[in-house]
């Protein structure tokens, strides 16, 4: 029939525009105030109109909104490196840029001038930007986050419009603020709340990471001091188990002799070969030769041999 879509669709807005009074008279003005009432405004339950007096009123986004993208960088109190970013400039996130948005400059060491796994330069262009969260999708090291900032606007965008890496870098703190969920999961996922890097030198050195539980998610990094417990010593468990012991003392002289052959020596327990690997080491300039023996690189030798080849 004729005009039945249309009714239909009245009767929709018609009954939107009534539920909106009701909810005012139900929540007595605390509707759009409240954060307790969030999930019943976000969810799928929510009846009436969403009308807030922008800016003075503003309704609070939901955790999966995503917006401009930002870095996460150590809090300023972090006992290790505060401030430190996460962001190893890798590139990942400009390559998978489809508006290719993203522009990187890897820092690097003023003394050697070797590339140094951080950012000296990280700029976005928020107008090229369409907000697809495809960076921090494929950021190996969780170092870039889609933003809940949607207040932007402004009269010049040459320089408002470009965020530099000053203004884009936030602390890990403001993560856990806005992303409270997607933060815990990433933290166990990492095995701690610390960067992946940190939590590989904490183990070398034989600290365990902060765990992350809900209830230390907002708590200060304090620290990063808890020991692993030292596992048993290879003489006690020899002593139970005679084979054992004999297969560890076996596997010790392997060992010691592999390491002694790499450096240049033998074992104790081989002299001959030693005293012929005597001379050898002697026929050589001391200061041309490494610590366990070897010769050492010499760059200067090795430039002038390239250009004989190349005069030939």
């Amino acid at each position: 029939m004729y005009g039945k879509g249309i009714a239909k669709g009245l009767w929709v807005t018609f009954r939107h525009f009534v539920n909106t009074y009701l909810d005012d008279i139900r929540y007595a003005g605390r509707k759009y105030l409240r954060q307790d009432n969030f999930e019943i405004r976000q969810g799928l339950k929510a009846q009436g109109a969403f009308t807030v007096q922008y800016p003075d009123e503003k309704l609070a986004v939901p955790e999966r909104f995503r917006f401009i993208p930002f870095l996460v960088v150590e809090d300023p109190d972090h006992p290790e490196r505060p401030n430190h970013d996460w962001c190893t400039s890798c590139g990942i996130c400009a390559k998978v840029c489809p508006p290719q948005c993203i522009w990187i400059v890897r820092g690097s060491d003023p003394a050697t001038g070797r590339p140094i796994p951080e950012p000296e330069a990280f700029y976005i262009d928020i107008d090229i930007c369409m907000n697809c969260g495809y960076c921090a999708e494929f950021c190996p090291f969780d170092a870039i986050k889609m933003d809940h900032d949607y207040e932007l606007a402004s009269y010049d965008r040459t320089r408002h419009h470009i965020h530099d890496k000053q203004r884009l870098s936030k602390p890990l703190s403001y993560w856990k603020q806005i992303a409270p969920t997607t933060a815990l999961e990433e933290a166990i996922e990492r095995g701690g709340w610390e960067h992946p890097d940190i939590i590989k030198v904490m183990k070398k050195a034989g600290k365990e990471p902060v765990q992350p539980t809900a209830e230390n998610m907002f708590a200060k990094p304090a620290a990063l001091t808890a020991t692993v417990p030292e596992p048993p010593a290879a003489e006690a468990a020899a002593d139970a188990d005679p084979a054992k012991a004999e297969r560890l003392r076996k596997r010790e002289e392997a060992l010691a002799g592999k390491r002694a052959a790499e450096g240049g020596e033998a074992p104790a327990a081989a002299a001959p070969p030693a005293a012929s690997a005597a001379p050898a080491a002697e026929s050589k300039p001391a200061e041309t030769l490494a610590p366990g023996g070897k010769p050492k690189f010499d760059k200067q030798a090795m430039l002038a041999k390239i250009r004989e080849r190349k005069a030939k």
